[in-house]
């Protein structure tokens, strides 16, 4: 049987009946020269061996079935490859275009959704690798995780392996499976009432706990599904299909260092420097701004996990962007994110997502558009890691906005926080003005380090 999508990942795939709603991630590498392409190759084929989902392509399945992972009978490696040169003289204006017009492309769905492009011809010698892939394939963290095998500091299989000779199934055979699908369904279904009478026997040994808990899950789970009908910004309110993309790098151990000031974490200071961004910029267009939505990440992941698949839930919450003093709003930023991350529905993650896909999507839809904007923290490599013998200088990721404003993703790599801003025009036109004021932002939040 192919490997049907989680709940989690079918919704994301199904949203994007939406264009604006897309999932493509994109991250940059910047290197201090051209790696040898050849070593590069090797190394993205035998991965495509140990991931499975690098050679499969997403199949719809009949009846109710999720859709599912399937054998792309005509993979092509070079397809996914590529080498092209920039333009003189190179620069990373170029790159980030090229990252730009990535970002808003959907993929070939009749092939794996990933692709790698490699650009020579920068300034000094100096090249660059864009990695594109469809968020179902992975997450951010196993984003880092393929990247470790590609950079050498995790093992891959040895050479010779080759991959599973793909079948050509008939259109029964996608009855057959979505038919064991239903079946194993069914069998979790069962498993789950199986727990009644203990639940039921809790209720009877101690009735007030046992509603109030029942009472908690429920409002937690409330919180994750609750309808978002407007946005928080009166300003930021218009989504479209352009994006701009830009860089901002940020030193770790000082954005650390106001973090802990504050008794609060890495993420939490991040989060208050992006806040910061967003006040100011409404300050400068004459808007008073309290508390807007936030969709944030959380990841899910368990030692042992696989890199492929998407093992994160987003979670919506509102964030207190107008608090003017930057160690007020990085602690109480830490309150609410420290209550979002132990909220009870989370290990409840997939059959809320199932619940979901039954939804209409223009709602779900619509619910997406009216977020302001997305943050996410993703733990990169701490460590100088080469390519095909180049050194990579840098890296970036950029995420996607899935209908909000703004998404500006946080990615470590060795001392320094590297931020891929990803801005959707229509709601951000000026999208220099909007730089300058996140800068400033930042600003506010590392003073408190003392530096």
């Amino acid at each position: 049987m192919n490997e049907f999508m989680r709940s989690s990942d079918a919704f994301t795939w199904s949203m994007e009946s939406d264009p604006r709603l897309r999932s493509t991630v994109v991250t940059v590498l910047l290197l201090d020269a051209s790696p040898d392409w050849a070593e590069v190759r090797d190394r993205v084929e035998r991965l495509t061996y140990e991931l499975p989902m690098m050679r499969q392509r997403v199949v719809n399945s009949p009846l109710s079935a999720p859709p599912r992972w399937q054998p792309c009978a005509e993979f092509d490696l070079d397809f996914h490859m590529r080498r092209i040169a920039a333009p003189a003289p190179g620069s990373l204006d170029h790159v980030l275009e090229m990252a730009r017009l990535a970002q808003m492309e959907d993929f070939d769905r009749a092939r794996p959704l990933w692709k790698i492009t490699l650009i020579e011809g920068l300034a000094d010698g100096a090249a660059a690798v864009l990695c594109t892939f469809h968020h179902a394939l992975t997450d951010g963290v196993g984003g880092v995780q393929i990247a470790m095998a590609l950079f050498g500091l995790s093992e891959l299989s040895a050479d010779g392996l080759a991959a599973p000779a793909p079948s050509s199934p008939s259109p029964l055979d996608g009855y057959l499976d979505a038919a064991r699908y239903g079946v194993s369904a069914l069998g979790d279904t069962a498993a789950a009432l199986a727990s009644l009478p203990k639940l039921v026997f809790q209720g009877i040994r101690n009735p007030a706990r046992t509603v109030v808990s029942s009472a908690e899950l429920a409002a937690s789970v409330y919180r994750t599904v609750r309808p978002v009908n407007r946005t928080g910004s009166p300003l930021m309110t218009n989504r479209t299909l352009t994006r701009r993309l830009d860089v901002l790098e940020v030193p770790m151990s000082q954005l650390r260092d106001a973090a802990h000031r504050c008794d609060a974490a890495l993420n939490d200071a991040f989060v208050a420097g992006l806040a910061g961004g967003l006040r100011i910029y409404h300050e400068k267009h004459d808007v008073n701004v309290g508390a807007l939505h936030l969709s944030m990440p959380i990841s899910l992941r368990v030692a042992g996990d696989a890199p492929g698949g998407n093992h994160i839930t987003l979670m919506r919450f509102d964030i207190p962007v107008g608090i003017a003093d930057p160690a007020q709003r990085i602690r109480e930023i830490r309150g609410r994110t420290d209550r979002v991350r132990h909220e009870k529905s989370l290990p409840h993650t997939q059959l809320i997502a199932g619940a979901l896909n039954l939804m209409p999507r223009w709602y779900i839809g619509s619910i997406l558009r009216h977020v302001d904007f997305l943050a996410s923290d993703v733990p990169g490599i701490p460590v100088p890691v080469s390519l095909g013998g180049a050194a990579v200088t840098m890296q970036y990721a950029f995420g996607p906005t899935i209908g909000s404003a703004v998404n500006v993703t946080l990615l470590t790599y060795v001392d320094t926080c590297a931020l891929g801003i990803d801005v959707d025009t229509g709601a951000i036109p000026d999208a220099d003005l909007f730089y300058d004021c996140l800068r400033a932002g930042f600003d506010e939040v590392l003073e408190l380090a003392g530096v």
